[in-house]
């Protein structure tokens, strides 16, 4: 059976808007929403063609646009955990290892007034580290302790 010009333009107009959706997605998990990813086309400072074939290798590689543009989120929240920049071929990179991405774990640590506080397990007691670098117990109260994330 022969495909029609009508059917070829059909499936062609399909898989152009399945590459858009995932250089899209791509986008929307850099921060830019579709009138910035326009304007930013319009004005050459995103050469959109670019990712067109990246995208479309994907879309190959995942079997489906709801798979690829999971695969994109999943490389984003790992990237932006650890402050890397990524691209759409770093999916291809990272793809044997997707399910095993995790996005960096957050770390708070203890300080009292402005001092890292430590546990000692075997005294089961918290010490504060003098700029000198000298123990002292802690004695204040819970909650004059800040915790602070560590990145």
């Amino acid at each position: 059976m022969k495909k029609t010009k009508k059917e070829k333009a059909k499936k062609n107009l399909q898989e152009e808007t399945e590459i858009q959706q995932v250089v899209n997605h791509y986008f929307y998990t850099k921060g830019l929403v579709l009138d910035e990813i326009k304007k930013n086309a319009r004005k050459r400072k995103i050469i959109y063609s670019r990712f067109t074939r990246p995208a479309k290798q994907l879309l190959v590689l995942a079997g489906s646009v709801e798979k690829a543009k999971s695969a994109i989120t999943r490389v984003a929240e790992w990237a932006k955990s650890r402050n890397l920049d990524y691209a759409i071929e770093t999916v291809f990179k990272k793809w044997l290892e997707l399910d095993r991405l995790k996005p960096k774990e957050i770390v708070k640590k203890p300080y009292f007034q402005g001092d890292p506080l430590v546990w000692s397990g075997a005294k089961r007691k918290w010490y504060v580290i003098s700029k000198d670098g000298d123990w002292l117990e802690f004695a204040g109260r819970e909650e004059e302790v800040e915790w602070r994330i560590i990145k």
